[in-house]
């Protein structure tokens, strides 16, 4: 037993576990967890986060709904001071649900992404609020992530980052609508926030990337979302989450107009099932019921272009409903 072990607790928690075990790699990943789960930021994050346009937001409100949202700002509106702290300076927005998790004391989870480059960088932690404008964001879990799966896109800022949409414009609708079905179908990105709440009191809030083909998501008649989770970091942050506590928001993003899709839904993992054979890439799936639905229009300062040749090689190895989509 190496010295690793002995003298750093797991970071996993009993989901994570779970899903590790059923994949067959608990005893490599209790190793590697150890080694790439950190307590603090090393300083290539540091300098990561402080030159980002935007930042992706896991947070949990108060009926304990996830949410994951999109937030932009110029770039150095993070910076980190020390290892251990991220500063944050973003205007609140009421039209965001997710804003109600981002209080003094509020646990989110945090993901760090350069669409233009393929990077990502994710982290979990604790909001200290120094103003309705500015958080500190005191560091739990800091690790980083592979460039799988990512579509590139070139950003630019179409007005002032702290010009909100007026709250008029957010709409609450009870089913899927003809647009949302429009954004899930076409969507090669979304982003998905989940959370635990470890025996030791404290709540562990993550969010994620998820990326494949466009209409890689497939929504049925009920509006159920299926969503098949291809070979990853073995993490299974966002699974090992589900299968505690069935609880999840999502994001989708149309890059081109800056609207946004929220959905807060309660998710299903299936780890056996036609869909998995069926479905190039695959290696299990996820369902995902929505109970509240939050469309924002041009919610977001930005615009992304598609790079003519930026489609995920690892996306590009993958396969499509077509072949069984009746029998979901």
């Amino acid at each position: 037993m190496s010295l690793t072990e002995t003298t750093i607790p797991s970071p996993w928690h009993d989901g994570e576990v779970a899903l590790q075990r059923s994949a067959g790699v608990a005893d490599r990943m209790a190793d590697v967890g150890r080694r790439v789960i950190r307590d603090h930021m090393p300083d290539q994050h540091r300098d990561f986060f402080a030159q980002l346009p935007f930042v992706v937001l896991g947070s949990v409100d108060d009926r304990g709904d996830a949410w994951a949202t999109l937030r932009a700002n110029e770039p150095g509106f993070m910076g980190s001071p020390d290892p251990r702290r991220l500063d944050v300076s973003l205007a609140r927005d009421p039209g965001d649900p997710a804003e109600a998790g981002l209080n003094d004391g509020d646990a989110v989870g945090l993901l760090g992404i350069e669409l233009h480059t393929r990077r990502r960088n994710r982290m979990n932690g604790t909001v200290q609020r120094r103003t309705e404008g500015d958080f500190t964001l005191a560091v739990h879990q800091s690790y980083g992530n592979c460039p799988r799966y990512i579509q590139l896109r070139q950003f630019e800022f179409t007005r002032a980052a702290d010009r909100f949409q007026p709250v008029e414009t957010v709409q609450y609708p009870d089913r899927l609508s003809v647009r949302a079905k429009e954004m899930i179908g076409s969507a090669d990105t979304f982003f998905v926030a989940s959370y635990v709440d470890l025996p030791d009191g404290t709540r562990q809030v993550d969010v994620s990337h998820r990326g494949g083909k466009p209409g890689f998501v497939h929504v049925s008649e009920a509006d159920v979302l299926t969503v098949p989770d291809f070979a990853g970091n073995l993490f299974f942050n966002t699974l090992g989450n589900f299968s505690v506590n069935p609880r999840a928001g999502l994001v989708f993003v149309d890059f081109s107009t800056g609207d946004l899709l929220q959905i807060a839904g309660v998710p299903e993992v299936v780890l056996q099932g036609p869909e998995i054979a069926a479905f190039q890439g695959a290696e299990r799936f996820w369902r995902l019921t929505p109970t509240r639905i939050v469309y924002r229009p041009a919610a977001l300062p930005l615009r992304w272009t598609d790079d003519r040749e930026g489609a995920s090689p690892n996306s590009l190895m993958t396969g499509g409903w077509a072949v069984h989509a009746a029998g979901l």
